[in-house]
């Protein structure tokens, strides 16, 4: 099952979160990973969350991504990003919540 990243950020060093864009696409691609959304500016239709900036990445697996977040050469590319970015990252796999349901009898 498809397994994705989702990343809320707001840039607070430019020069230093631009080595972390210039890199992080090779470490993507190693652990079979994509951009769904690299990086938009989102609307706010309902609620009070104030997105900066959205990342998606979709993973082939869960693995796929657990192995990305875990991969020692990544992780200093994800320091940089800490100190350039006030950033939110969350997890989710691919499905519906209509698949956790009880059966209907």
């Amino acid at each position: 099952m498809k397994n994705y990243l989702i990343l809320d950020f707001s840039i607070t060093d430019v020069t230093a979160f631009m080595e972390y864009v210039h890199k992080i696409p090779e470490f993507l691609s190693k652990h079979n990973g994509r951009y769904l959304i690299e990086g938009t500016t989102p609307k706010v239709i309902e609620g009070i969350w104030q997105p900066d900036k959205i990342v998606v990445l979709e993973f082939e697996t869960e693995q796929h991504a657990n192995n990305f977040l875990s991969d020692a050469d990544v992780k200093k590319l994800f320091e940089i990003r800490h100190k350039a970015t006030d950033s939110n990252l969350i997890q989710v796999s691919g499905g519906s919540w209509r698949d956790e349901l009880p059966p209907v009898e």
